[in-house]
Formats: C-alpha cells, sequence, structure tokens
C-alpha cells in the first residue's frame, strides 16, 4: 500500500496479483479487502497476464452470477489501476467466467472522503436563536388581540407559550446539581449546628 497526499493506492489482496486463489473455495480477495479501509480517491491496482485475465467491475447481481457479459467497465492492460471516486460497495470479477467462479472476485465497500473536499451534500445552517425567530403571524380570517387595557380591573395571567423552551445542556445540569448539592450540605450544616 502506497500513501500519494492523503488517498492511497492499494495493491489488490495485498500483493497486487490478480489471479485464482490457490484455494479456489476461499474468499482471499474479500477477506483481504474486510481488514482495508478504503477512501474516495484510493486506488486499487491489478496486476496480471493481459492475454490470459482480465478485470470487470459490475453490479452487484453480476458478481454473485459472475456475469461477465455487460461490466460497467472493463480493465485488460495487464496493469490496470481503478480510482475510487465516490463512496459505496465496489464489485471485480475476473474477466474470465471460469476464474470468477474459483473465486477470482472481489467485494470492497469504499468509505466517505478524508478530505471533505469531494461533499455533495452541504450542512444544514444552525438554528436560529431563540431572539431570531419571529412572532407567528395570526391565523388568516382573524385578528391578532388587542392588548389588555391599563385600567388594572383584571389582571389576567398570560397563556403558556406554545413553543418549548430550549433543551438544557448537560453543563447546566451538572452545574445545577453541584449547587443543589452545596446547598443542601450548608443547609443540613446550618440545622444540625455543625
Amino acid at each position: 500500500m502506497l500513501q500519494n497526499a492523503n488517498c492511497y493506492e492499494f495493491k489488490v489482496g495485498g500483493s497486487g496479483d490478480w489471479s485464482v486463489p490457490m484455494d479456489a473455495n476461499a474468499n482471499n480477495y474479500n477477506q483481504w479487502a474486510e481488514r482495508s479501509r478504503f477512501q474516495i480517491g484510493d486506488t486499487l491496482s491489478f496486476s496480471y497476464s493481459a492475454d490470459k485475465d482480465s478485470v470487470l467491475l459490475v453490479n452487484k447481481a453480476d458478481f454473485d452470477n459472475c456475469n461477465t457479459a455487460s461490466p460497467i467497465e472493463k480493465y485488460s492492460d495487464g496493469q490496470s489501476v481503478v480510482k475510487f471516486n465516490h463512496s459505496g460497495a465496489y464489485f471485480f470479477i475476473s474477466g474470465v467466467h471460469d476464474n470468477c467462479v474459483k473465486n477470482e472476485k472481489l467485494h470492497l465497500v469504499v468509505m466517505a472522503d478524508r478530505s471533505h473536499n469531494n461533499q455533495t451534500a452541504s450542512s444544514p445552517p444552525p438554528s436560529p436563536s431563540v431572539d431570531e425567530v419571529p412572532p407567528s403571524p395570526a391565523p388568516s380570517g382573524e385578528e391578532a388581540p388587542s392588548p389588555p387595557s391599563d385600567s388594572g380591573e383584571t389582571n389576567q395571567t398570560p397563556a403558556p407559550s406554545q413553543e418549548s423552551s430550549p433543551p438544557k445542556n448537560g453543563a447546566s445540569s451538572t452545574v445545577m446539581s453541584f449547587v443543589g448539592s452545596a446547598a443542601a450540605l450548608v443547609g443540613s450544616s446550618i440545622l444540625l449546628g455543625f
């Protein structure tokens, strides 16, 4: 594995050799991929005999069935390098059907971009503070209630706000817990005369 800036070049299977595994029942390439962490911008190199094999990038159904008829991409130069341009699953099989059946195939998952240069969705803007939230308008067809008169005849209690108060953070809970404990200690000391 070679590192270039924040990207890595992986050699398929660790050695780069793309061939039928010694044990055709083993999933050597998939086991290797499970131990590796692929990111957007990384590359994967395949080394093989161009006159005897190739590498196909396929969908999951073609991977499962070793279907070589309709690849997404075909690499056949003997020294193929694939760059991961998006996160998600990648499926590679041998261009030789019999080799694929003997587990010359690879499924790997590419994680998100480690440099965050390829973000497609921006984060949502921060929520406005309580001071910035404009008051709700009165429903259409209704008038806003008039302010109470200054006569002082009635002392109405304002209706509770329909908006919930902002959630308290952990720091304020901790401070309140500490203050409450300290007050209990001082209060019990005064009562017990210590």
